[in-house]
């Protein structure tokens, strides 16, 4: 090596080149515009993308995650995902397991696996709701969109009603020897429920009298509960039902679940001004008088009408959810009920669609299966209706129908919530979803379980075979 320096050297010395220090090449290479060494300017992938992460499962912990990482102490902030990993599919060196690679065929969803797509984030504003800690993640997909499919009700407004030509079609009826009760069931049954609830003050301007009153002594049995409930707003009437599930001997706490579950924070919110109006006690006082444990809780935590309601899914914070969801019930001795409260009552869902298929993948198994092994009375009912209703809410109703006429007798009260409640909402769908899960059409069904008047208003507000 000596030999060969001392060569180099001699032949530099022969030829006149000029040797230099290395401090001084590397001074003269960045005088030239050359580039100093320095490795650390290539630890990130091109266009400035962290770099790939490593190979990594379910079971590896995501950055920053302290105990899973969800929810904050008293005072504390949420942590944000950062780092390798925590990337969207479409941006480079960030491949997600489980999403295909291919350009999407579906141009508004273009990102999925696809080149590059602006992603909307969620905005840097405070939280729609101020008691919720924002999303982290670097970014947000909508990875369902909702499919705007029109009005899917049978009941619309009724052109040109007026209610004081309505409530003397009513009056008519209930004058005399016997009640037309058929006039009743085609005034009522064509009407919204907007229109519906404004006659009862009609009513009482024209004749003085109470409507509800004058109705209630003409009718009876499960056609005059179905024509009171047609008659209430939509918050009277919820309040009125919740009120019932929980006065007298026993609660039915499936009437709670299904309301609260299903119901959106605006609605709750009135739902909880017309309770406190009507009843003298907040709603919440009601519910905790009357249930015990998680399943209190549970239903105090839907009750604040508080749930997020933000359309975007932060695919990294579902998979962090998901986790959480499995080390508290499949991946514990015991079942830490909590976690799923937190989850289940705050999160938006569309968020909660994403976690559910998240935690598929993970453990194979559905999350319904997994509350069903977990959790056992009340409890398990409560958290598999919300779970339900997260994932097709018109399934969910559809199922409810169908417990409430299959067998003997028939709880009509369920019925006859459903069917007036959900009337302007989603009845095409619950009907969809009916003839599809149970072989037949809802009307098919109201047909052979209901008789008479109640069945002929019954069968206005289904609106039709499928």
């Amino acid at each position: 090596m000596h030999q060969i320096k001392k060569r180099f050297k001699h032949l530099c010395t022969f030829y006149e080149i000029p040797i230099f220090p290395q401090s001084q090449a590397n001074q003269m290479s960045a005088g030239m515009g050359g580039f100093p060494q320095n490795p650390s300017m290539f630890a990130q992938a091109p266009g400035g993308y962290p770099p790939a992460p490593q190979p990594s499962g379910y079971g590896a912990p995501l950055p920053n995650q302290q105990s899973f990482g969800l929810y904050p102490q008293p005072g504390g902030a949420m942590p944000q995902p950062q780092g390798p990993g925590m990337g969207y599919p479409g941006q480079p060196g960030q491949p997600m397991p489980g999403y295909p690679q291919a350009p999407s065929p579906n141009p508004p969803m273009a990102g999925y696996g696809g080149a590059p797509a602006p992603m909307p984030g969620y905005p840097k504003v405070p939280s729609p709701n101020p008691s919720m800690p924002a999303y982290g993640g670097g970014g947000a997909m909508p990875i369902a969109p909702a499919i705007n499919r029109g009005f899917r009700g049978t009941i619309k407004d009724f052109p040109g009603a007026d209610p004081l030509k309505d409530v003397e079609v009513l009056r008519k009826a209930m004058k005399g020897f016997g009640t037309d009760e058929q006039a009743i069931i085609d005034l009522l049954g064509s009407r919204s429920i907007k229109q519906r609830s404004a006659l009862p003050r009609a009513y009482k301007t024209s004749y003085g009298k109470d409507l509800l009153k004058d109705l209630h002594s003409e009718l009876s049995g499960d056609f005059r509960k179905l024509v009171m409930a047609t008659l209430k707003t939509p918050a009277e009437y919820d309040a009125y039902e919740l009120n019932s599930a929980i006065k007298g001997a026993g609660t039915d706490e499936a009437c709670l679940i299904e309301i609260l579950s299903s119901r959106s924070n605006a609605e709750i919110k009135e739902i909880n001004r017309i309770y406190k109006q009507e009843y003298k006690k907040t709603l919440e006082d009601a519910i905790s008088g009357d249930t015990s444990g998680h399943f209190r809780r549970l239903l105090v935590s839907l009750a604040q009408g508080n749930r997020d309601e933000r359309e975007n899914v932060d695919i990294s914070l579902a998979k962090q959810d998901a986790q959480a969801l499995y080390a508290a019930g499949e991946n514990k001795l015991g079942t830490d009920e909590s976690k799923f409260n937190a989850i289940l009552c705050a999160r938006s869902k569309s968020h909660l669609k994403a976690v559910f298929l998240e935690y598929q993948r993970m453990c194979g198994r559905d999350i319904e299966k997994s509350i069903g092994r977990e959790m056992s009375g009340d409890l398990e009912s409560g958290m598999l209706a919300v779970v339900k209703c997260i994932k097709n809410t018109p399934a969910y109703f559809a199922e409810r129908l169908y417990k409430a006429m299959k067998g003997a007798g028939t709880k009509d009260r369920t019925l006859i919530r459903i069917m007036v409640t959900r009337s302007e909402v989603d009845m095409l769908d619950i009907r969809q979803e009916y003839v599809k899960n149970y072989g037949k059409s809802l009307y098919t069904h109201i047909s052979g379980d209901t008789s008479g008047d109640y069945k002929k208003l019954l069968l206005k507000f289904c609106g039709g075979s499928d």
